[in-house]
């Protein structure tokens, strides 16, 4: 910061002017929306003198490079209408008198006008885009229609009428760029095969991931990561009824394990809807985040939901006669909701069976095996699951994920 000769005052921000604040300090920050602007105050010649000394932007990369939604609407009260959407849907509104240039206009993540900003903006001659919709809150008429289908508009939106539509609408605008995230569900072959161990060991080993308990029984994922005390929704807070979230309004509604987030399932256990399930695994998708789902043994509806959504199925089953057993009918009954499917093998192995035979047995593709993980079980007790680098269980989950890799996402339907 540069140095300012003369007593400083410390200022505020009214109605865009300065005004000085009684008793004498150091410059102090002013905070607006994600920036810092430093602001200084000194008295030359009897004169009150003001000026910025920096400015820093606070705002994040993702934060940063995330276009924005683009609103041109004269009416106050459809701007007010349209920010109290756009705040459910988690997107940054910017309101404009006009597009500043051809640019502004595509870099946009959408744009919402009105009639008449339609009319100017054809009559601009701006290149048509995707993710343009004409906002009004009366009943379009044909003056409406017409403004349209000028500037190249996909959809007509009457507020409040349709704000479920453009909540929906806005939600997906600018998640992923268009690329979808990978979505795998992990199976435990028997009781005590350590699945949802291993899911968790799949999203601590990819930053960014969703980690979804799809089991109501349980008991929760988040004590597997020790993540029990921390703040956020469970399954048992979210009323969905259908439609479409958005990833970032759920990323931030959800309890936190270092840089994954967790959706899991209570102590007492909550029923888990194959709608509200899909909606979750959807947003993750949409958010080009991988998502991981720790699934039931047990065929429910938000069960062969989550098989059916995945990229990869993960059956982890122990090596011992027994697991073999149960991971080959268990692999009959996944099959039927989903084809791509592969063994995880832990040991110990009591009778020597390796985990090559134990795939042969199931007859399904081993994705990997893994020794015992010295202290596991202890630290399940003492604060939840920590992987080091080299441990068997993060060894297995990036070769897990090195399969996910290769193998090409599925499009929503």
């Amino acid at each position: 910061m540069p140095v300012i000769a003369g007593p400083v005052v410390p200022v505020s921000v009214v109605s865009g002017r300065c005004r000085r604040i009684s008793g004498q300090s150091y410059p102090q920050p002013v905070i607006y929306p994600q920036i810092v602007v430093l602001l200084w105050c000194r008295h030359i010649g009897g004169r009150h003198i003001c000026g910025m000394a920096a400015a820093k932007d606070t705002r994040t990369d993702k934060q940063r490079n995330t276009a924005a939604v683009l609103a041109v609407l004269g009416d106050p009260l459809l701007r007010g209408e349209v920010a109290r959407v756009a705040a459910a849907a988690g997107v940054d509104l910017v309101e404009v008198a006009m597009p500043s240039s051809r640019k502004a206009w595509l870099s946009a993540a959408a744009v919402l006008l009105d009639a008449s900003a339609a009319r100017r903006c054809a009559d601009r001659g701006l290149p048509r885009r995707d993710r343009v919709l004409v906002i009004g809150c009366d009943e379009p008429g044909p003056a409406d229609w017409q403004a349209a289908i000028a500037v190249g508009a996909q959809h007509v939106v009457t507020l409040p009428r349709q704000d479920t539509d453009l909540v929906a609408a806005l939600s997906v605008v600018d998640e992923g760029g268009g690329h979808r995230g990978p979505v795998v569900a992990v199976v435990a072959a028997k009781g005590g095969a350590g699945a949802s161990v291993f899911a968790a060991a799949l999203a601590l080993s990819a930053p960014g991931a969703l980690l979804v308990d799809a089991d109501p029984w349980s008991g929760g994922i988040d004590l597997v990561l020790g993540s029990e005390d921390q703040p956020g929704l469970r399954w048992a807070d979210l009323a969905l009824q259908g439609g479409r979230l958005g990833y970032g309004a759920l990323r931030d509604a959800l309890p936190r394990r270092g840089e994954i987030s967790v959706l899991s399932g209570g102590r007492a256990g909550v029923d888990i809807t194959a709608a509200a399930l899909h909606a979750v695994i959807d947003a993750g998708c949409r958010g080009a985040t991988l998502v991981v789902c720790d699934v039931p043994r047990r065929s429910t509806d938000a069960a062969e939901a989550a098989l059916e959504a995945a990229d990869l199925v993960v059956v982890v089953a122990r090596a011992d006669v027994r697991s073999c057993a149960a991971a080959a009918a268990a692999g009959s009954w996944i099959a039927t909701c989903n084809p791509n499917i592969g063994v995880v093998v832990r040991g110990p192995a009591p009778g020597g069976l390796r985990a090559a035979e134990v795939a042969d047995i199931v007859d399904l593709p081993l994705l990997a095996s893994m020794r015992p993980q010295p202290g596991l079980d202890e630290a399940l007790e003492r604060g939840g699951l920590r992987l080091t680098r080299r441990s068997p269980l993060a060894t297995a989950a990036r070769r897990v994920l090195g399969v996910l890799a290769q193998h090409p996402v599925r499009e929503a339907a």
